[in-house]
């Protein structure tokens, strides 16, 4: 069943949703690389992941057809507002993450930003969406808040600082509006989600600018060669794909779904930890991975029999 508004099946936004997951694994290991190799700030790895993202997207829609959208865009004073706003909550979400992750480390940063999204899209979504969490879906957030935890705490000394933990929590807060403010446009008749995706980066790109500038825009690293791989593939993989399969999917998928469904995100940190890198599998990362692989199972499941039910026809 496709959603009426952007024509996209729920099922394949549920997979495009299961892929930015995976992507998004990755950006936070490469962001402490990048930290490693140079002097690089949060604003300017926001900035340059946002522009040379933007950058990517461009050319990849000068060599694709023009695909019109299944509903009417709007106007363009309605578009340009829906991507500022959007936008802003990408670069407070984006840049305090990486803030977080400087002050407090991956570890602390990545359980807190994910931890408090998707309760605060669960509460969003029902106060402002009218979407239903559900006995199931207070189950799955819990045993995913449970899994996250296991993950990232289990035999580790993070050390916790409360700068990082309130600059995760402004993360967090940044992406849970950036979620329903994606919903609540998709449903009600939203946009080519590339349309989406250039308006938005380029908001946030323009955001991240001065700041980035006052920080130092251009980093100081003993390896040029390869800062410049971390950062392309920064802005390739986990931005200019990830980002445009999350607001096409983001867009047909309720807001608490989503957000569990984005938990996929330590796990692919995980098992890179373990595949590549040559960490050992320990019990608690055995255990905290298949609460969360069992968390997200369960709403994308509801949410793929939720969109093959038949409608019941008008009056």
């Amino acid at each position: 069943m496709s959603n009426t508004a952007s024509g996209l099946p729920v099922g394949r936004g549920l997979l495009y949703l299961i892929v930015t997951g995976a992507a998004w694994g990755t950006a936070g290991a490469a962001a402490s690389l990048i930290y490693r190799t140079s002097d690089t700030g949060a604003f300017a790895l926001s900035f340059w992941r946002c522009a040379l993202g933007l950058l990517l997207l461009l050319a990849g829609r000068g060599v694709r057809p023009r695909v019109r959208p299944a509903a009417p865009a709007g106007p363009l004073r309605r578009r340009a507002g829906r991507a500022v706003a959007v936008g802003l909550g990408l670069a407070v979400f984006q840049t305090c993450y990486f803030a977080a992750v400087e002050s407090t480390g991956l570890a602390v940063a990545t359980v807190v930003t994910l931890g408090a999204g998707p309760v605060l899209i669960a509460l969003g979504a029902r106060l402002l969406l009218g979407e239903r969490l559900g006995a199931g879906g207070v189950l799955s957030v819990a045993g995913g808040l449970a899994g996250l935890a296991v993950l990232t705490f289990g035999g580790s000394a993070a050390t916790v600082r409360p700068a990082g933990v309130l600059l995760a929590l402004a993360s967090a807060a940044g992406y849970g509006a950036m979620t329903l403010l994606t919903r609540r446009w998709g449903r009600n008749g939203g946009a080519d989600a590339s349309d989406t995706t250039v308006g938005v980066f380029a908001v946030t790109t323009l955001c991240l600018l001065p700041f980035a500038v006052h920080e130092g825009l251009l980093p100081h690293t003993a390896h040029p060669g390869r800062l410049l791989c971390l950062l392309l593939y920064m802005a390739a993989v986990p931005t200019a794909l990830a980002y445009a399969l999350y607001f096409a999917g983001a867009a047909v998928v309720r807001s608490a779904t989503v957000s569990v469904i984005m938990l996929l995100e330590p796990v692919t940190a995980a098992v890179l930890a373990v595949t590549l890198l040559g960490e050992r599998l320990t019990a608690t990362t055995t255990v905290g991975t298949l609460l969360l692989l069992g968390s997200v199972a369960v709403p994308a499941v509801g949410e793929a029999r939720r969109a093959g039910r038949p409608r019941p026809a008008p009056a």
